[in-house]
């Protein structure tokens, strides 16, 4: 065979060749395949192909130099294709050639010397309605003149060199639910043929504070972010682009605290959230989309493995569980078959970090999976994601079938023989399928109720094989920990928590939204830095991390101070869990938030194990009597032995941790407890020294306030004016907010 030596990869071809190698009418759909691969038919793969197909060289490139569709030479990155047709002939098509050769400098059949277009005569487009035309990359352009073809050129040499005006409009859940669509919608309207800039989707970069956002760009250059714009201002940001002038929108720029927001970030699994179009492949590849895919193909699984490994990469749903460790496990577990889960049944109140990298870069969270198939042997895939998340779930699937259409899922993933598909699992509402054994028993169509362990899920888990499950946010680190290498990744966060995490920062805080940082930075530097502080100048009194599963600090400055990773939180009985950071000032009673917490896991509670249904009951119960003010000391003592039972007994993870927010609470806010144990008075819960009246002016004697008064502590006849005996008001507000005459009035006792 003869050598070559400019580097052509033919191994691309293996896959083709195998699916063809029996038909011996298949040259002209090979060489189809492989021009598709390569963008043209380099001789190498010409000569390669007579080897394999047992065709002398002469004869297929007879076929390839007859046939018009294939190209001996590299296509530039747009293909020009003109219509000489009858029709387009006779209206011009010569004077838009001749412009579009002295625009680029080539003649018919050349590329420009920078890659960027090749031109190419056609005998007819079949658009003869609409001529002259020409076609650039499968879009067609009609009614052409000399003026529009040039217009056209530059746009996408302006686009290509990065100069062009792009309009990014954050379309996540919490965009949409501002407007972002609409706005999106009214802007594109605007826009008209003559308007170089271009209106794209994007996902959330965080600020959900302050949705909608309309970033503009010049290429990659951020120029403007304009916060919370409305369909109204929608002409106003078309004619500030046109005109170049952006000064009539300075009301809607973000403002330089704000801006704070993001400076004291690290985005790597957010890194796309904010910047790519979620719903374009063609964007998350031109962002280096893939490459650690490629990358990671060309080496063995184990290697993969230990990359992971020596990169310090511990899941991100909870547990802190070091990530190489399962996969090590499922690759060395006997069988053939095994599979790979995302978990991202995103079930904690206050928790939506999965939900926004699924929308805004759910490619990521693909080539992250397919990383982990591709090192643990998996030959299929699942997610697992919330009923809830709809949004996710359609922009995932499109992500999919745009992986599967480019080769990406699969047979043959990028012609190295590793074979490998995604599916979708949608979930039906129960939290505990956040757990791993739940999890898999409801993909399999079962009620998803954890399972005894051992056997682990590594060893028996989907279908009784090896399954590995990491959650959503675990998966998009991976790509960078490839491509970048473990000594960039290592570089972030500690030394014993690499990297960084994401949190979703809510409750009694400033800037709320979807943030991530490294690890080790403290809670200060979150609420305070990142989320602004607390509102109306209140001051803070504690932030719940982790959710149901979590525990509360405090405002000391100990706890302010405290690193946020895995064994820091867990020194004082929290835990990062799934990342949910909930504020609360001091009106919160802390006694009422651990009750919050417990009423949802009760409800939650699958019911299989005693601990986890009787035992959360229980607590409920005695939280109740408490926040009733009916409480007593001894209820303190048996809060902490049903915790500590429940908690070295319960079946799973999820039961096991279901007492922490009690436990935390009871830790840190002891007193909150003894206002409504000893005091039989919690002022938050009760009321600051008020007592409630009925201005009898007001009141219609409706009794709708009597009705829903639980201390039978109002009195009146039916259309007369009733009264409060504060005596026996607990100051619950049940009255004042049934009272549809404004009758009820709070004042202040001396």
């Amino acid at each position: 065979m003869t050598e070559f030596k400019s580097g052509v990869d033919l191994s691309l071809m293996e896959g083709v060749l195998r699916q063809y190698q029996d038909d011996d009418t298949s040259l002209i759909m090979i060489l189809q395949q492989a021009q598709s691969i390569y963008g043209y038919l380099p001789q190498e793969v010409i000569y390669h192909v007579a080897e394999r197909t047992g065709n002398s060289p002469a004869k297929v490139m007879g076929v390839a130099t007859f046939y018009s569709y294939f190209r001996l030479k590299p296509m530039g990155t747009y293909q020009i294709m003109l219509c000489d047709g009858t029709a387009c002939h006779v209206n011009g098509s010569e004077r838009i050639r001749t412009a579009i050769s002295q625009e680029l400098g080539i003649a018919n059949g050349e590329t420009t010397e920078d890659g960027m277009f090749t031109l190419n005569e056609v005998a007819c487009l079949g658009c003869c309605s609409l001529a002259p035309v020409m076609m650039i990359n499968g879009e067609t352009y009609g009614n052409l003149t000399p003026e529009k073809a040039i217009k056209i050129l530059r746009k996408l040499r302006q686009r290509e060199s990065g100069e062009g005006i792009r309009i990014l409009v954050g379309q996540g859940s919490c965009g949409v639910s501002a407007g972002a669509t609409r706005v999106a919608k009214v802007i594109a309207g605007h826009k008209t043929a003559t308007d170089s800039f271009t209106v794209e989707t994007t996902g959330c970069i965080g600020m959900c504070y302050l949705e909608p956002i309309v970033d503009i760009y010049q290429g990659d250059t951020l120029l403007h972010r304009l916060v919370k714009v409305t369909e109204t201002d929608a002409l106003g940001i078309v004619q500030a682009v046109r005109k170049n002038d952006f000064s009539k929108l300075e009301a809607m720029f973000i403002s330089d605290e704000d801006a704070r927001f993001l400076k004291k970030q690290k985005r790597v699994a957010l890194r796309h959230c904010g910047v790519v179009n979620p719903t374009s492949i063609d964007d998350y590849i031109n962002h280096q989309g893939y490459q650690a895919l490629d990358k990671a193909l060309r080496m063995e699984p184990e290697a993969v493995i230990e990359e992971i490994k020596v990169s310090g990469l511990a899941g991100r749903g909870g547990a802190g569980f070091p990530t190489w460790f399962k996969w090590d496990a499922a690759r060395k577990a006997e069988g053939e078959h095994k599979h790979l889960i995302c978990n991202a049944d995103e079930g904690d109140p206050g928790a939506f970090m999965d939900r926004a990298v699924i929308e805004s870069d759910p490619h990521t969270l693909i080539e992250g999976m397919l990383i982990g198939a591709y090192a643990i042997g998996a030959s299929d895939m699942y997610v697992y994601i919330r009923a809830e998340y709809p949004l996710a779930v359609e922009r995932l699937s499109k992500a999919i079938e745009q992986a599967r259409s480019r080769g990406l899922l699969g047979e043959n993933i990028l012609g190295t023989g590793f074979s490998c598909d995604l599916n979708i699992k949608i979930g039906a509402g129960a939290f505990v399928c956040g757990e791993g054994s739940a999890l898999t028993s409801s993909i399999e169509g079962k009620r998803g109720m954890p399972r005894v362990k051992p056997p682990r899920t590594i060893e028996h888990g989907l279908w009784g094989k090896p399954t590995v499950l990491n959650n959503v946010e675990t998966f998009a680190n991976v790509p960078l920990i490839i491509r970048n290498g473990v000594d960039w990744y290592r570089h972030i966060g500690t030394e014993k928590s690499p990297g960084t995490k994401a949190f979703a920062l809510t409750g009694n805080v400033v800037n709320t939204g979807l943030i991530e940082v490294p690890m080790g930075t403290t809670v200060r530097e979150v609420i305070f830095d990142i989320g602004g502080g607390i509102p109306d100048g209140k001051k803070f009194k504690a932030v719940q991390i982790g959710g149901p599963s979590g525990g509360a600090t405090t405002a000391s400055d100990e706890h302010l101070d405290l690193p946020l990773d895995f064994d820091s939180l867990k020194s004082i009985g929290a835990m990062i869990g799934s990342g949910g950071l909930v504020v609360m000032d001091e009106d919160t009673c802390m006694v009422e938030t651990a009750r919050f917490f417990m009423r949802f896991t009760q409800n939650e509670s699958c019911g299989k194990c005693v601990p986890c249904r009787e035992g959360t009951k229980r607590m409920l119960e005695i939280l109740d009597r408490i926040i009733a003010n009916e409480g007593s000391l001894e209820d303190l003592d048996l809060l902490q032995e049903l915790s500590k039972t429940i908690s070295e007994t319960a079946l799973c993870g999820l039961g096991q941790s279901a007492c922490k927010p009690v436990q935390s609470t009871l830790r840190h806010f002891r007193q909150d407890y003894l206002r409504h144990v000893v005091d039989h008075h919690c002022p938050i819960c009760n009321g600051r020294k008020r007592r409630l009246v009925i201005k009898p002016e007001l009141c219609k004697g409706c009794g709708k306030c009597k009705r829903n008064c639980p201390m039978e502590a109002i009195s009146g006849e039916i259309r007369m004016p009733h009264t409060i005996d504060n005596e026996k008001c607990i100051h619950c507000g049940a009255c004042w907010g049934a009272c549809p005459f404004g009758a009820i009035d709070a004042i202040e006792e001396e």
